[in-house]
């Protein structure tokens, strides 16, 4: 009975508004099928648990299941409505109120939009609900700013800032691949070939590529694990025993603590990505190139990591076009 449910809602999709087609599905679930009315009476939890299996089955990582569970357990608190019941009225106060009280910017506002969107589609895909309220909310327009990238001065000061052999092999690794912190916690030297200077790493969704790595990291990693007496598999680990395999906090925090020591403000280890795709870009490495090495599936996401040095950009035009 629920196919024959969902085909005379989708029917009567094009002459029904939003409303109109909940309300009309509500009264055949109820008048129609006993066991089709059971379907739809999950919780919300139920609801965020069934997701948030399927997000991670779909192979997001324990971080994006975290957001995800964390953003909409919040939104659940503030609207004490079923998810099926929903509107995207309701919705889009409930975003008003969050920039309200959270005094949040329109970047936030757009990630918990972009959460609350994932969340309806789903339930929309899996037929729980007939439109995903959330189409009608649009991308929350704002300012993007050039974030910056690390100086070579300020590159050479956090080398001789590093106290610690593991410490410049991972500054180094960073720099020169651009890969993920998640990425680079997850490396075992198994995965290190030092003859072809690459390395194998797992990106979101667990989709493997390769990393590449100049002749100065080869050497500081090396030197790194020749003082290793662990039996570790893991490319980096902590410096005290029982030598445990680095966590993407332990190596955040680390990054602050070497910009710190340096009196450099802003170090963690994304903005060696984004130094990475710049300079790669700002030395004539083709665009679609970078993008593969940085993991990213769309090309845009590629051009806003980098910031194209203006000056060539004008060097270019007169070579080119003047």
């Amino acid at each position: 009975m629920g196919k024959e449910i969902f085909n005379i809602i989708n029917d009567m999709s094009e002459v029904l508004s939003a409303a109109q087609l909940r309300k009309l599905q509500d009264v055949l679930v109820w008048r129609l099928s006993e066991e089709e009315k059971q379907r739809y009476d999950y919780s919300n939890k139920e609801y965020l648990d069934m997701f948030l299996a399927a997000k991670k089955l779909e192979g997001c990582s324990e971080r994006t299941i975290m957001y995800y569970r964390t953003a909409l357990n919040k939104m659940f608190e503030k609207l004490d409505v079923p998810v099926v019941k929903m509107t995207t009225e309701g919705l889009r106060g409930y975003l008003a109120q969050y920039q309200d009280e959270g005094h949040c910017s329109k970047i936030t506002i757009d990630n918990i939009r972009r959460v609350l969107s994932t969340f309806f589609s789903w339930l929309e895909e899996e037929d729980y609900i007939v439109k995903s309220p959330v189409k009608r909310i649009h991308k929350v327009k704002a300012t993007e700013k050039v974030k910056a990238v690390i100086s070579d001065e300020i590159i050479e000061i956090l080398r001789d800032g590093c106290l610690e052999k593991r410490d410049l092999a991972m500054v180094e690794l960073l720099l020169s691949t651009g890969i993920r912190v998640g990425e680079l916690v997850n490396l075992n030297i198994a995965d290190i070939n030092f003859a072809t200077r690459e390395c194998i790493v797992y990106g979101k969704g667990d989709k493997e590529r390769r990393a590449y790595f100049d002749a100065k990291s080869k050497v500081h990693i090396e030197e790194y694990l020749q003082t290793r007496t662990d039996d570790n598999p893991a490319l980096f680990v902590s410096l005290k025993a029982p030598y445990n395999r680095l966590t993407i906090s332990g190596v955040e925090t680390r990054m602050r603590t070497l910009g710190r020591h340096v009196s450099v403000q802003g170090i963690h280890p994304h903005k060696f990505r984004r130094t990475m795709a710049t300079r790669a870009i700002d030395k004539g490495m083709p665009i679609e190139q970078v993008q593969r090495l940085l993991g990213h599936q769309q090309i845009d996401t590629t051009l806003r990591y980098a910031m194209v040095n203006q000056e060539n950009v004008k060097l270019s035009h007169r070579r080119l076009l003047g």
